[in-house]
């Protein structure tokens, strides 16, 4: 077998934490080897959505195919993989990294080696790859790339020596970095005479073509007309449309050992092209499929439910075509006394629910309700069998449960020295127990184990607020632990309000009554009569409000004389009042919902 082929070819993605200039390099990347002319270029080339640019984040990976001559005059064909870099989008990660044999790690040169760098970078290792440090932004007066790549090589154990220094805004040094993809990153291997085995990486809608699937071939050939099979979903197509992003669609005609492309095969559903699945020849199908990637496990769950129930209809077909494009995002129908008909939706975390409802609005002209969000809990019963909780409004009778675990997660934190008490005071908070402490240089790394239903609530935004920007976070969930869990369920005027139910911690649930009981008091406007508003554990009250009445001033007409004569008006509307607040219903606003639920500590 001959390698020579596949010598000029290197495939290769950018890991790095949030903000350290990924998609920048990759535009100068682009634009330096000719792949997009001047006028062509746009910032963030492969960040297409349009929230992607309004957050500047990366969502969706992304690939494209440069051509570079190098120093030794050799043509090299470089395939780039832009990753997203924040802990909600970490399965995209992973996926890419599968399809590649070598990751530039960037680092920004004034901050150093952040939480997620850690994380992305053990994803490469564990990836196999091959890894060059490149530090970003170094032009800036602040960079001190001396001690930035000390700490690449105490934290994370790389040899930094060679890290290559660039500015990915001004283009400064753009050429050693691809210097340092052709010399130091291993070229794929494979072997064109076996058959054809290719990585499933991606895949989404597109209106004209069908679904676009993204492979990477490991061994064999990918020809115009082959007769393919998904071996996970044991679908078969034949392939009319076989080419590479450069990064606009460019055919080709043939896709060997260690290319990446895109094919179509006219496929109308998403739901056969699962990422991480092994494409092969139906006639000669490969002896070992790949082993593919874990899929993606929803740990937040939160309801979404239309405005205006008229739009149900439209946010079902909203959804439908999400989950096209996002095999992450997970929903089933439910109904709420309170809200009508809406979904159950399963999200990687609260970012990717955020951006979920965000493209809902914006892309189908949908107005949502969230509910809080929750995680799943696990059940076990008094007769041995085992449920999972999804909604605390579908909780069992307290009776009938041996015990309830909920997720736990594994947290890493880094944070300048001088917020680390309130950081530490946040997570005991939470019901966190600490791990490891130690430091990174000039700051302190802290491990926690903490329960994911108290971080899904508003920790990273606290986390943010008490150090002010400047401490990151990653988590990965580690088990399920007992917990002393209890149902708190809201009354309003003594009916349940099931959108607001929630599982707490028995610990804190006096202090997430009274607040959700003060909120709804504010919230909540005056009727003509008394309103209690309560939280419940069970059959006890364990915070309460009281909505005043309106009152009419019954006695104006009445000046001077008989106490009686106003004694007897003011029974009477008395006796009003009660059967009022009998026969009643108490209107809750919308906005009482969306901002109950939007509770801060």
């Amino acid at each position: 077998m001959t390698t020579h082929k596949f010598d000029n070819i290197r495939n290769f993605s950018i890991v790095a934490h949030i903000d350290h200039g990924k998609s920048t390099l990759a535009d100068r990347l682009i634009q330096f080897t000719g792949g997009l002319t001047k006028r062509e270029m746009v910032e963030q080339v492969l960040d297409s959505m349009d929230i992607e640019r309004e957050r500047g984040i990366t969502i969706k990976a992304q690939t494209v195919r440069l051509d570079y001559t190098a120093q030794d005059g050799k043509t090299y064909i470089l395939n780039l993989m832009d990753t997203p870099g924040h802990v909600d989008f970490a399965y995209e990660v992973s996926r890419s990294l599968a399809a590649c044999e070598g990751s530039l790690l960037v680092v920004d040169a004034s901050q150093g080696v952040e939480a997620q760098t850690l994380a992305n970078v053990y994803h490469a290792l564990d990836a196999n790859h091959e890894i060059v440090p490149v530090l970003n932004k170094a032009d800036l007066p602040a960079a001190e790339p001396e001690r930035v790549k000390e700490q690449i090589e105490e934290v994370i154990g790389l040899d930094a020596s060679q890290a290559v220094l660039i500015s990915a805004k001004t283009g400064l040094n753009i050429e050693g970095v691809l210097e340092a993809i052709v010399t130091r990153l291993p070229p794929p291997s494979g072997d064109e005479t076996a058959p054809l085995k290719a990585l499933l990486v991606d895949s989404w809608y597109d209106a004209y073509l069908g679904v676009v699937v993204l492979v990477r071939v490991i061994d064999g050939h990918l020809k115009k007309g082959s007769d393919i099979t998904m071996i996970g979903t044991d679908a078969r197509y034949v392939v009319d449309k076989i080419g590479v992003f450069k990064p606009k669609m460019t055919d080709v005609e043939i896709l060997g050992p260690g290319e990446v492309g895109f094919i179509t095969a006219q496929i109308k559903q998403v739901a056969d092209t699962r990422v991480g699945d092994t494409i092969t020849e139906t006639k000669r199908k490969t002896t070992s499929p790949l082993p593919g990637f874990k899929p993606a496990q929803p740990v937040v769950f939160c309801g979404l439910f239309p405005v205006d129930a008229a739009q149900f209809e439209d946010l079902r077909a909203a959804m439908g075509r999400l989950r096209l494009n996002d095999a992450s995002f997970s929903y089933e129908m439910e109904s709420s006394a309170a809200l009508g008909f809406g979904f159950r939706c399963g999200f990687l975390g609260l970012l990717h629910l955020e951006i979920i409802q965000e493209r809902l609005e914006r892309e189908f002209n949908l107005d949502l309700i969230a509910t809080a969000p929750s995680v799943i809990y696990k059940l076990k019963m008094r007769d041995g069998t085992e449920i999972e909780l999804h909604n605390p409004a579908d909780m069992p009778d307290v009776m009938k449960i041996e015990a309830v675990q909920e997720p736990w997660i594994r947290a890493t934190i880094l944070t300048p020295d001088e917020y680390l008490g309130s950081v530490l005071k946040l997570c005991q908070d939470r019901r966190g127990s600490q791990i490891d402490l130690n430091y990174v240089g000039k700051r302190a790394m802290v491990v926690y184990d903490l329960p994911l239903n108290e971080v899904v609530f508003d920790f990273y935004d606290r986390l943010k607020s008490i150090s002010k920007g400047y401490a990151s976070f990653d988590y990965t969930i580690t088990d399920y632990r007992e917990g002393d869990l209890v149902k708190m369920s809201l009354l309003v005027n003594a009916e349940p309000v099931d959108a607001l139910s929630m599982l707490v911690h028995r610990t804190r649930a006096e202090y997430r009554g009274r607040a959700m009981c003060e909120k709804l008091k504010e919230l909540i406007p005056q009727h003509l009569f008394q309103i209690p508003i309560q939280a419940a554990l069970g059959g006890k009250i364990i915070a309460r409000e009281t909505i005043s009445a309106l009152r009419k001033d019954v006695t104006a007409k009445c000046y001077g004389g008989d106490i009686s004569r106003k004694r007897k008006l003011l029974d009477k509307q008395k006796e009003g009042k009660k059967r009022m607040r009998q026969f009643g219903r108490v209107e809750i606003p919308q906005e009482a919902f969306i901002a109950a639920l939007k509770m801060e500590d």
